[in-house]
């Protein structure tokens, strides 16, 4: 089943309503869709979705329609009850699957707890348990912190997004965690390659990896700095 890792309205992709709503609503159970951080009000107004809807329909009617939907995507996935998916990483507030399962996300996503944290939360290998984040929401967090996580649960991995990486994908703390990116060449600068993660029904893995298309076949639009929380 394929699956999106949430920010489907990042800086260069402001098309939910063009794009992913339509398909997942087409195949609702062959395509799930997990909320990222960018997937809320607050957000939106600052990155340029906001303005768009405002500038394209003359009105903030769509914009409302759209969060409005951000508020009932799951906040993660379990694959074949072994590969845990979430866009950001884990909350020093859940131990469980099932304490997951109790959040009532149906809300705009909150500046802190373990909602909050799910979306913002990053891991770091320079952190022993837990640790501020420089975004200012969510936790930095260790391999122990991933070990515990993963053996309380009995999954093998954990698969999250969140973090640009320049070869599109990267394990951490003996495969135990990875971040997929999927935004080739990210703000039109950064010059990154994305990847795509497949599993087949055994949960074989295997990364699809890919550049972004040649300027000459796209139309660029006009540069804006990258948010640095990505870099």
């Amino acid at each position: 089943m394929p699956q999106g890792h949430g920010d489907l309205l990042v800086e260069e992709k402001q098309r939910f309503s063009a794009s992913d709503a339509p398909v997942t609503v087409r195949y609702p159970d062959r395509i799930t869709l997990i909320r990222g951080n960018h997937e809320s009000r607050q957000i939106t107004q600052v990155y340029g979705f906001y303005d768009e809807c405002l500038r394209k329909y003359g009105s903030v009617n769509v914009w409302r329609y759209c969060t409005d939907i951000f508020d009932y995507l799951s906040l993660s996935a379990l694959i074949e009850n072994k590969v845990f998916s979430v866009h950001g990483g884990l909350s020093p507030a859940i131990t469980t699957l099932d304490q997951i399962r109790t959040i009532d996300r149906k809300q705009e996503v909150p500046h802190d707890g373990a909602m909050c944290d799910l979306l913002w939360s990053d891991p770091e290998e320079v952190v022993d348990g837990w640790g501020l984040s420089p975004r200012g929401a969510g936790f930095l967090f260790g391999g122990e912190v991933v070990t515990n996580f993963n053996h309380s649960n009995n999954i093998d991995y954990i698969c999250r997004a969140h973090q640009l990486v320049m070869e599109g994908y990267k394990w951490m703390f003996n495969n135990q965690i990875v971040t997929v990116w999927s935004a080739p060449n990210y703000c039109y600068r950064c010059g990154n390659i994305a990847a795509i993660l497949e599993l087949d029904e055994n949960l074989n893995q295997k990364f699809r990896v890919f550049e972004a298309a040649p300027h000459e076949s796209r139309g660029v639009p006009s540069k804006r700095p990258a948010p640095d929380y990505f870099l």
